[in-house]
């Protein structure tokens, strides 16, 4: 193999380790992002085992008068 041959076999190495490196980042970035949204916007929000009991019991007394 020629010195050319070796020497852009070097450059293409680089390139393409590089560009891995980026798009990890890029990657764990976007996802620290999404990962945050899906906390704030979609996770339900959990209510007290008492003020469960006290929702249930309203809604059966309310259905009892009709």
């Amino acid at each position: 193999m020629s010195d050319f041959m070796k020497t852009q076999k070097k450059i293409e190495k680089a390139v393409v380790s590089g560009y891995q490196k980026i798009e990890d980042t890029v990657v764990s970035g976007y996802k620290k992002v999404e990962d945050s949204f899906v906390k704030a916007f979609l996770t339900p929000d959990e209510t007290p085992p008492q003020q469960e009991a006290q929702s249930d019991n309203t809604q059966s007394s309310q259905g009892k008068g009709d």
